[in-house]
């Protein structure tokens, strides 16, 4: 997994805990992260994600996601990792990834080392051929929505949330597509970002055993976020 030129990947900055995840992804193809496993494109839209790990005292690893506004053309109210589509100016997916990520949260990008490369994943609703950079979050900022207009909540997910058993579910879409989704910090998460945040939880090894046969209907799997949202208001 070579960075693409000038791509700064720096993966013996990881910290020990992110170790086992970047020998997971060392080896793996685009069909083990993709859930549409539709090979991308030669003529696709580029486009970059910052898989972002941080880490706190009370909370422990956690990753870095984004709420898109619910007044977007695209992908309205869907949560997301940070990033978009390249720029000409950009150098490579890394400068992408970053780039975006500052635009949208406002973190500062010398906080942050790349540390690998994921396969280029196809995400046919958009057209987007997209290239995940997994970072660690070596010196956080406060994070927040740059742009209402565009971003409407920035939140640090807990891994140890997201892998808690009762936070699982598949959804499936009125088209009839099924994948695993989370419910978490008030966010359904769900699609591209749920299917790849499922596989980087199998390979960093911090899976716990969930009930995969538990099947929301998408509008259902809205609501049942939405009361999580309450409870956290509430708290």
């Amino acid at each position: 997994m070579s960075a693409e030129p000038g791509g700064p990947l720096q993966p013996d900055r990881a910290p020990e805990w992110l170790r086992p995840l970047l020998r997971g992804v060392r080896d793996v193809d685009a069909a083990a992260l993709s859930l549409h496993r539709i090979p991308p494109p030669s003529s696709g839209r580029r486009a970059s994600v910052l898989v972002l790990f941080g880490e706190t005292t009370a909370q422990g690893p956690d990753v870095l996601l984004m709420e898109r506004a619910s007044t977007l053309r695209e992908h309205a109210g869907q949560v997301a990792f940070p990033g978009g589509g390249a720029d000409p100016t950009d150098s490579d997916a890394v400068d992408t990834a970053l780039r975006e990520a500052e635009e949208e949260t406002g973190l500062t990008r010398a906080g942050v080392v790349p540390l690998a490369l994921l396969p280029d994943l196809y995400v046919p609703p958009s057209g987007f051929v997209v290239t995940p950079v997994l970072a660690h979050w070596e010196h956080p900022v406060a994070v927040h929505a740059v742009d209402a207009g565009e971003t409407a909540a920035v939140v640090r997910a807990p891994l140890a949330a997201l892998a808690d058993p009762a936070s699982r579910f598949q959804v499936r879409h009125p088209s009839g597509f099924t994948g695993p989704a989370f419910a978490v910090a008030g966010l359904l998460v769900w699609g591209f970002t749920g299917g790849l945040l499922s596989a980087l939880l199998d390979l960093g090894g911090w899976a716990r055993p969930w009930d995969t046969t538990r099947v929301l209907e998408l509008d259902e799997a809205w609501s049942t976020a939405r009361a999580g949202r309450r409870e956290v208001a509430g708290s």
